[in-house]
């Protein structure tokens, strides 16, 4: 037997409304460009508005940390009452009872540096935040350019695949119309209606390819996969990107300027942190601590004030003298993981360094093969006609 939950668990878990296209693009909801496609991406994308609100815990990290600088005050009250009794002769028992404010003094003064290690930390950690949340933006303007071009490509190969299948069409009746007047065997008109159906087939595939990208373009717009949407196809005088630095440049600018690599290094910083603080609870600290407060009996003895007050101030050394080993292996323990959050971000510099290099060569080979494939087209086209006629006229 299934269980059921309550209905206060199935209201608080009810999932809120899928996000919508923004109603200034509603207009031009059939032929959106790649520029409104990056935008709602932005805007919907869940992983953008994750990454800002981690930075934004960093922040509040980091300012919750820089309190370590100031001391801290308290003020308490308390009542209370004592019942003595004393058991020599001629003595009654003692009721007193009093109350009172107490404002208390905590101030750190010096540590050899933990505190300036744990404040680094979260600052450093606030730094890491940032540069996710921009590598997220770029991350997701990536993976929408990505999916854009995947479903503007389908689309390409659709036309062409609805092309191909006009032309099958039109060979098998070319060839239906030669064996009616003994021009080809029926050899030849059964291999055109085989490449008839060949070419139906891989439209039906390519069908619903185009489907499959669609959805993953508005997946990666923040949109559910069946919303109402198409994009505008762009002009085919589109020229192809040239590049006009040299690798090494690009690299260089990649290990530079990329943010997620300086987060990697912004890890490495709060890790170093780290060490800093491990090392400083082995060695001595200075405190400053005080409290004034002020008492009010509620029936004070005959020969007893109404009220009175107190004031303390001291001043700590606290030495760490033996802990079991336990200090000095936080302090190896941090020194290792410091070594490696660094080794993982000199290994991250060379996935970056490998995705510059790939991509340059990739690109470059695409440029190439796009002026290439221009040519190709123009040849094929050409040879298409006159094999087209030729064939229809019987001379094929």
């Amino acid at each position: 037997m299934l269980w059921t939950p309550p209905r206060d668990a199935t209201a608080a878990t009810k999932p809120a409304p899928p996000p919508a296209l923004p109603p200034d693009l509603a207009e031009r909801v059939a032929q959106l460009k790649l520029a409104d496609v990056i935008d709602i991406a932005l805007r919907n994308n869940t992983a953008t508005s994750a990454a800002w609100a981690d930075a934004r815990a960093a922040a509040a990290s980091y300012g919750a940390a820089k309190g370590q600088y100031f001391p801290t005050l308290s003020v308490n009250g308390a009542v209370t009452t004592i019942h003595r009794t004393v058991s020599s002769a001629g003595q009654q028992a003692v009721k007193q009872q009093f109350y009172g404010p107490t404002l208390t003094l905590s101030w750190l003064l010096f540590d050899f540096g933990g505190r300036a290690g744990v404040i680094g930390e979260a600052r450093e950690a606030l730094l890491a935040a940032d540069w996710t949340h921009n590598a997220t933006l770029q991350n997701v303007v990536l993976a929408v350019e990505q999916a854009y071009f995947d479903y503007l490509g389908t689309k390409a190969l659709l036309a062409a695949q609805q092309t191909t299948l006009r032309e099958a069409q039109t060979n098998l009746e070319a060839a239906e119309q030669r064996h009616r007047v003994g021009l080809a065997t029926i050899a030849d008109e059964l291999q055109a209606r085989t490449a008839l159906s060949q070419a139906r087939l891989s439209l039906q595939a390519i069908e619903g390819q185009l489907q499959t990208t669609r959805g993953a373009l508005a997946l990666s717009m923040g949109l559910p996969a069946n919303v109402p949407y198409d994009i505008a196809l762009p002009s085919d005088t589109t020229v192809p990107l040239g590049i006009s630095d040299s690798v090494d440049t690009l690299i260089e600018r990649a290990v530079r300027e990329r943010p997620d690599l300086a987060a990697e290094r912004a890890q490495v910083a709060v890790a170093r942190a780290r060490v800093s603080v491990a090392r400083s609870q082995a060695l001595p600290s200075l405190s400053l601590g005080g409290n004034a407060g002020e008492t009010y009996f509620i029936n004070p003895l005959p020969t007893s004030p109404s009220s009175g007050n107190s004031y303390t101030a001291t001043v700590t050394l606290s030495i760490p003298l033996f802990s079991g080993g336990a200090q000095i292996y936080n302090v190896k323990a941090a020194a290792a993981a410091a070594d490696a959050a660094a080794q993982r971000a000199r290994g991250f510099e060379q996935q970056v360094i490998y995705e510059v290099f790939n991509a340059y060569y990739a690109l470059r080979t695409a440029t190439q093969q796009v002026r290439t494939s221009a040519d190709l087209l123009a040849s094929a086209t050409q040879s298409e006609q006159v094999a087209l006629g030729r064939y229809k006229a019987g001379a094929g």
